[in-house]
């Protein structure tokens, strides 16, 4: 039983003082996690050919990103399990795993041999390591969605779940920085001969610590009454209640909305982080070091926009920034990957990637709340992780893939309609789906009465009606 499950009434400074512990302990693991994840892409230009020979760097590229698309085909799968150990044992216990797993994988790729050394066995090495990151960041994006949300004050989610991207950037900057400084400090050679495994044995260095950090996290308020309203026996009560497909099924509609809202903006996310630097690079004719330091400076600014975004979801809705974001992807996709091709300088580069990132915004700092929102307490970590993981494995994990596929082909400009294509998707679902900033996420808040709307309440409704 989670060890606040029966706590003593507590003062609005307590109240308070547990809201920002959990906010910091699930943003440094949930950090720490997507810096494993992005480090891969990050530094993927330099051990390419250490795993695949070949004289086509394009074609090199193509593979390692095959092998990184394939790590999102185990997120539907670990959305799965570890949705469903979160519902059922809760969201502390989830988390723990999901650092754990992270760990192990980065140090699998940290001591992957190179083809030289053993053929494609350090390319299957490096698929293993893939497929458990897979696993692990499959469970952890629904994980800290759901833990943030709902550790948050009702009419402050939008801004607590806004540090999910925040801390996601920050993990990608932690990895940008390291490749920065080992630029800096190694030559190109290095780099490419062992220079990269340093972030790898980083990451699992990070993990570790971040594994002792989630040992001492608070069970939110929302799975406890879930706990207390099931008799106190996590993982033993009736199956068809808490963290099943049974029970998922149920909301299917939630689920099919997660998957919609989910496509244009995990395609557009992925195609200005962990694509840009390859498209400046390989596109634009620009620098390595350069074309990193555009990514890097670009996403310092982009993490800090996230909680001023979400803050202001919590005052006019969510609707609204997500209705602004797959406008401006629909139709400014085109003009900006276009501009981007031709940019010959770090500050016009800088200028167009920031254009793009503030678009985005509108999808990533509001994301992990309506998603969570959507869903009654009993099937909220699985009903965020299941389908948004088969959205991203079939969209976000692909994304990277197909802009090379195209530009393999000679027609690079195809994947700019097909990023405006997706958002356009998504666009037709931000505008008949209902807000959810209103929706009450435990039986304590419909009580308390911080929903008036009953309307976006479906998630209050399902709570209350079981």
């Amino acid at each position: 039983m989670p060890d606040n499950a029966v706590a003593a009434k507590s003062t609005p400074a307590d109240e308070r003082r547990k809201r920002r512990t959990a906010l910091i302990g699930g943003s440094l693991g949930n950090l720490v996690e997507w810096y494993d994840w992005f480090v891969y892409a990050s530094f993927a230009i330099y051990f390419a050919d250490s795993f695949f020979p070949g004289d086509n760097p394009t074609t090199q590229l193509m593979n390692t990103a095959g092998i990184f698309a394939v790590g999102f085909l185990m997120r539907p799968v670990g959305g799965w399990i570890l949705g469903r150990a979160a519902d059922r044992h809760g969201r502390k216990s989830a988390l723990t795993l999901t650092v754990t797993m992270m760990s192990v994988a980065a140090l699998l790729i940290a001591v992957a041999p190179t083809y030289g050394q053993a053929g494609y066995f350090g390319a299957l090495v490096l698929l293993l390591a893939r497929l458990l990151q897979g696993l692990s960041i499959g469970g952890e994006y629904a994980a800290s969605a759901t833990y943030l949300t709902e550790a948050s004050a009702p009419g402050r989610r939008g801004l607590g779940s806004s540090f999910q991207y925040v801390s996601m950037t920050c993990g990608q900057l932690l990895g940008l920085g390291i490749l920065i400084t080992l630029q800096h400090t190694l030559t190109t050679a290095q780099l490419e001969s062992w220079g990269w495994r340093i972030p790898f044995v980083f990451g699992a260095l990070f993990a570790g610590v971040v594994f002792w950090l989630r040992r001492r996290l608070q069970e939110t308020d929302a799975f406890t009454q879930e706990l207390s309203a099931d008799g106190g026996h996590a993982g033993v009560h009736d199956d068809s209640r808490r963290g099943t497909l049974k029970a998922l099924w149920q909301h299917r509609r939630q689920a099919g909305l997660v998957m919609a809202l989910t496509l244009g903006g995990t395609v557009a996310y992925y195609t200005y982080t962990t694509y840009l630097t390859k498209y400046l690079v390989g596109s634009a004719g620009m620098a390595k070091t350069t074309a990193t330091l555009v990514s890097f400076t670009a996403l310092i600014l982009f993490a800090v926009l996230q909680p001023f975004a979400g803050m202001l979801s919590d005052r006019i809705g969510r609707r609204p920034l997500l209705i602004t974001f797959a406008v401006g992807c629909t139709v400014g996709t085109y003009p900006i990957m276009t501009a981007l091709g031709s940019a010959s300088s770090y500050w016009s580069a800088l200028g167009l990637s920031l254009l793009a990132l503030v678009i985005v915004t509108g999808y990533t700092s509001i994301n992990a709340a309506v998603k969570a929102e959507l869903f009654p307490t009993r099937v909220r970590a699985l009903g965020v992780a299941l389908p948004y993981a088969i959205a991203n494995a079939l969209f976000g994990g692909t994304a990277e893939y197909v802009a090379l596929w195209f530009k393999n082909g000679g027609h690079e400009k195809m994947f700019f309609w097909y990023v405006s294509g997706c958002a356009l998707i998504s666009l037709v679902t931000y505008v008949l789906m209902p807000d959810t900033r209103d929706a009450t996420l435990s039986p304590a808040e419909a009580e308390a009465g911080h929903a008036e709307d009953p309307e976006p309440r479906a998630a209050a409704g399902a709570e209350a009606a079981r």
